[in-house]
């Protein structure tokens, strides 16, 4: 399977465009925005804590 090119990008911006209007464009925009930064913070966090749950185990190996 090819991945998305250029032609397929615009019909799924032509797509969106006619369903959310130009207007709404923009504040779909930014939640999306903040969705995916608090998906990071989430990931960030998880990674953190996994991190720390090693270090403990290890410390009560040595």
């Amino acid at each position: 399977m090819a991945g998305l090119g250029a032609p397929e990008l615009l019909i799924i911006l032509v797509v969106i465009l006619v369903l959310f209007g130009g207007a709404k464009l923009p504040k779909l925009a930014r939640s999306l925005g903040q969705a995916q930064q608090e998906f990071r913070k989430g990931t960030t966090e998880q990674e953190l804590e996994e991190a720390r749950e090693r270090d403990r185990d290890r410390d009560r190996l040595t």
